[in-house]
Protein backbone atom coordinates (compact mmCIF):
# COMPACT_ATOMS: atom_id res chain seq x y z
CA UNK A 1 0.00 0.00 0.00
CA UNK A 2 1.38 3.27 -0.59
CA UNK A 3 3.15 5.38 1.75
CA UNK A 4 3.59 8.94 2.93
CA UNK A 5 7.36 9.01 4.45
CA UNK A 6 9.87 11.34 5.57
CA UNK A 7 13.45 10.11 4.28
CA UNK A 8 16.85 11.81 5.09
CA UNK A 9 15.78 14.39 6.93
CA UNK A 10 19.04 16.65 9.00
CA UNK A 11 18.79 17.47 12.88
CA UNK A 12 20.49 18.66 15.42
CA UNK A 13 21.26 17.52 18.64
CA UNK A 14 18.95 19.78 19.98
CA UNK A 15 16.66 19.34 17.66
CA UNK A 16 16.82 22.10 15.03
CA UNK A 17 15.94 21.08 11.12
CA UNK A 18 16.87 24.71 9.65
CA UNK A 19 18.90 27.62 11.82
CA UNK A 20 18.02 31.01 11.72
CA UNK A 21 17.66 33.58 9.07
CA UNK A 22 17.40 31.69 6.09
CA UNK A 23 18.63 33.66 2.63
CA UNK A 24 19.83 33.11 -0.40
CA UNK A 25 23.16 32.62 1.08
CA UNK A 26 22.51 30.43 4.03
CA UNK A 27 19.71 28.42 2.51
CA UNK A 28 19.27 26.40 5.74
CA UNK A 29 20.06 29.26 8.01
CA UNK A 30 22.55 30.71 9.80
CA UNK A 31 24.92 27.75 11.14
CA UNK A 32 23.36 25.07 9.72
CA UNK A 33 25.28 23.68 7.31
CA UNK A 34 26.98 21.21 8.89
CA UNK A 35 23.29 19.47 9.37
CA UNK A 36 23.83 17.33 5.95
CA UNK A 37 27.69 16.80 6.49
CA UNK A 38 26.43 12.47 6.68
CA UNK A 39 24.78 12.68 3.33
CA UNK A 40 26.71 14.86 1.05
CA UNK A 41 29.41 12.64 1.41
CA UNK A 42 27.63 9.40 0.34
CA UNK A 43 27.93 8.45 -3.08
CA UNK A 44 23.62 8.72 -3.53
CA UNK A 45 24.01 12.32 -2.71
CA UNK A 46 27.72 13.10 -4.92
CA UNK A 47 25.73 11.33 -7.88
CA UNK A 48 22.66 13.36 -7.31
CA UNK A 49 24.79 16.33 -7.94
CA UNK A 50 27.07 14.91 -10.62
CA UNK A 51 30.12 14.05 -8.44
CA UNK A 52 31.49 10.56 -9.09
CA UNK A 53 33.20 8.91 -5.36
CA UNK A 54 31.42 8.79 -2.50
CA UNK A 55 30.80 6.63 0.67
CA UNK A 56 28.58 3.34 0.68
CA UNK A 57 28.33 2.58 3.57
CA UNK A 58 25.48 2.56 6.22
CA UNK A 59 24.89 6.67 5.51
CA UNK A 60 24.43 5.72 1.65
CA UNK A 61 22.21 3.06 2.36
CA UNK A 62 19.65 5.50 4.51
CA UNK A 63 20.40 8.31 1.64
CA UNK A 64 19.27 5.89 -1.11
CA UNK A 65 16.46 4.15 -0.12
CA UNK A 66 14.74 7.50 0.60
CA UNK A 67 14.32 7.47 -3.11
CA UNK A 68 13.23 3.77 -3.27
CA UNK A 69 9.26 4.33 -4.75
CA UNK A 70 8.58 7.55 -4.68
CA UNK A 71 6.33 8.55 -7.11
CA UNK A 72 5.67 12.23 -5.79
CA UNK A 73 7.66 14.88 -3.36
CA UNK A 74 6.03 17.61 -1.19
CA UNK A 75 8.16 20.68 -0.37
CA UNK A 76 7.15 23.79 1.55
CA UNK A 77 7.63 26.78 -0.15
CA UNK A 78 10.99 27.77 1.71
CA UNK A 79 12.56 24.12 0.05
CA UNK A 80 11.77 25.39 -2.98
CA UNK A 81 13.00 28.76 -2.35
CA UNK A 82 14.15 31.81 -0.57
CA UNK A 83 11.89 33.86 -2.37
CA UNK A 84 8.61 35.48 -0.18
CA UNK A 85 5.55 36.74 -0.08
CA UNK A 86 4.15 37.23 -3.79
CA UNK A 87 6.12 35.38 -6.91
CA UNK A 88 7.64 38.95 -7.95
CA UNK A 89 8.11 36.86 -11.25
CA UNK A 90 8.99 33.41 -12.41
CA UNK A 91 12.96 33.82 -12.65
CA UNK A 92 13.19 31.35 -9.53
CA UNK A 93 13.96 28.07 -10.94
CA UNK A 94 14.75 26.57 -7.63
CA UNK A 95 18.35 25.70 -5.87
CA UNK A 96 19.11 22.60 -8.18
CA UNK A 97 19.87 24.29 -11.52
CA UNK A 98 18.37 22.99 -14.99
CA UNK A 99 17.78 19.05 -13.99
CA UNK A 100 16.38 19.04 -9.99
CA UNK A 101 17.24 15.51 -8.63
CA UNK A 102 13.60 14.67 -7.92
CA UNK A 103 12.32 13.42 -11.56
CA UNK A 104 8.82 13.08 -10.71
CA UNK A 105 5.78 15.59 -9.83
CA UNK A 106 6.70 17.90 -7.25
CA UNK A 107 4.10 20.18 -5.17
CA UNK A 108 5.09 23.02 -3.37
CA UNK A 109 2.86 24.42 -0.68
CA UNK A 110 2.23 27.98 -0.96
CA UNK A 111 -0.04 30.79 -0.88
CA UNK A 112 0.83 32.84 -4.10
CA UNK A 113 -0.52 30.89 -7.33
CA UNK A 114 2.09 30.50 -10.06
CA UNK A 115 2.10 28.15 -13.23
CA UNK A 116 3.56 24.82 -12.99
CA UNK A 117 7.17 24.40 -14.03
CA UNK A 118 8.23 21.89 -15.97
CA UNK A 119 11.99 21.23 -15.74
CA UNK A 120 14.73 18.71 -17.65
CA UNK A 121 14.50 14.99 -15.94
CA UNK A 122 11.23 14.85 -15.53
CA UNK A 123 10.37 16.95 -12.94
CA UNK A 124 7.42 19.57 -12.46
CA UNK A 125 7.01 21.91 -10.06
CA UNK A 126 3.04 22.04 -8.98
CA UNK A 127 1.87 24.81 -7.17
CA UNK A 128 -0.77 24.15 -4.39
CA UNK A 129 -2.41 27.33 -2.54
CA UNK A 130 -4.99 25.03 -0.93
CA UNK A 131 -2.36 23.77 1.96
CA UNK A 132 -1.28 20.15 2.82
CA UNK A 133 -4.12 18.13 2.34
CA UNK A 134 -4.76 19.42 -0.96
CA UNK A 135 -1.11 19.21 -1.99
CA UNK A 136 -0.94 15.24 -0.82
CA UNK A 137 -4.57 14.17 -3.00
CA UNK A 138 -2.78 15.69 -5.68
CA UNK A 139 0.85 13.78 -5.09
CA UNK A 140 -1.06 10.64 -3.97
CA UNK A 141 -3.02 10.59 -7.55
CA UNK A 142 0.52 11.36 -9.23
CA UNK A 143 2.01 8.59 -7.31
CA UNK A 144 -0.26 6.09 -8.05
CA UNK A 145 0.74 2.83 -6.90
CA UNK A 146 3.77 4.13 -5.45
CA UNK A 147 5.04 6.35 -2.23
CA UNK A 148 4.86 10.00 -1.76
CA UNK A 149 7.63 11.65 0.07
CA UNK A 150 7.39 15.20 2.08
CA UNK A 151 10.72 16.75 1.63
CA UNK A 152 10.62 19.55 4.38
CA UNK A 153 10.69 21.88 5.52
CA UNK A 154 10.36 21.65 9.23
CA UNK A 155 6.93 23.67 9.73
CA UNK A 156 5.40 21.36 6.93
CA UNK A 157 6.63 18.14 8.70
CA UNK A 158 5.29 19.23 11.90
CA UNK A 159 2.20 19.70 10.36
CA UNK A 160 1.88 16.47 8.94
CA UNK A 161 2.89 14.46 11.66
CA UNK A 162 0.06 17.00 13.91
CA UNK A 163 -2.21 15.20 11.06
CA UNK A 164 -1.14 12.01 11.83
CA UNK A 165 -0.16 11.76 7.76
CA UNK A 166 3.09 10.52 7.86
CA UNK A 167 3.52 7.14 7.91
CA UNK A 168 7.48 6.68 8.44
CA UNK A 169 10.10 9.43 9.27
CA UNK A 170 14.12 9.27 9.09
CA UNK A 171 15.65 11.65 10.95
CA UNK A 172 19.19 11.74 10.97
CA UNK A 173 20.93 13.72 13.78
CA UNK A 174 23.80 15.24 13.20
CA UNK A 175 26.47 15.92 15.68
CA UNK A 176 25.65 19.39 15.64
CA UNK A 177 24.39 21.99 18.03
CA UNK A 178 22.66 25.12 16.74
CA UNK A 179 20.69 26.34 20.22
CA UNK A 180 18.04 28.03 17.96
CA UNK A 181 16.24 27.74 14.78
CA UNK A 182 13.42 25.89 13.41
CA UNK A 183 12.78 23.22 16.14
CA UNK A 184 11.13 20.26 14.88
CA UNK A 185 9.53 18.40 17.83
CA UNK A 186 8.55 21.12 19.94
CA UNK A 187 5.15 20.80 21.22
CA UNK A 188 5.03 17.16 19.73
CA UNK A 189 4.16 14.52 21.22
CA UNK A 190 4.68 11.55 19.24
CA UNK A 191 3.53 8.69 21.26
CA UNK A 192 0.76 10.46 21.68
CA UNK A 193 0.19 10.91 17.68
CA UNK A 194 0.89 7.36 17.34
CA UNK A 195 4.62 7.11 16.68
CA UNK A 196 7.24 4.91 17.83
CA UNK A 197 10.91 4.13 17.12
CA UNK A 198 11.58 1.22 14.86
CA UNK A 199 14.87 1.63 13.96
CA UNK A 200 18.48 3.14 15.38
CA UNK A 201 21.67 3.29 13.75
CA UNK A 202 24.75 5.45 14.74
CA UNK A 203 27.48 5.81 12.44
CA UNK A 204 30.52 8.01 12.79
CA UNK A 205 28.51 11.02 11.04
CA UNK A 206 24.93 10.67 12.33
CA UNK A 207 22.38 8.74 14.22
CA UNK A 208 19.68 7.33 11.81
CA UNK A 209 16.26 7.18 13.59
CA UNK A 210 13.12 6.04 11.91
CA UNK A 211 9.80 6.33 13.58
CA UNK A 212 7.10 4.41 12.22
CA UNK A 213 3.08 5.48 12.78
CA UNK A 214 1.15 2.34 14.25
CA UNK A 215 -1.99 1.63 12.28
CA UNK A 216 -5.66 2.16 13.81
Amino acid sequence: MPRVRIESFSVSLDGFGAGPEQSLDAPMGIGAGGLHGWAMETRTFRQMFGSDGGTTDVDDGFAQRGFCNVGAWILGRNMFGPVRGPWPDESWRGWWGDEPPYHVPVFVLTHHPRPPLAMAGDTTFHFVTDGLDAALALAREAAGDQDVRIGGGVETIRQALHARLVDEMHVAFSPVLLGRGENLFHGLDLPALGYAVTEHVPTAAATHIVFSRRED
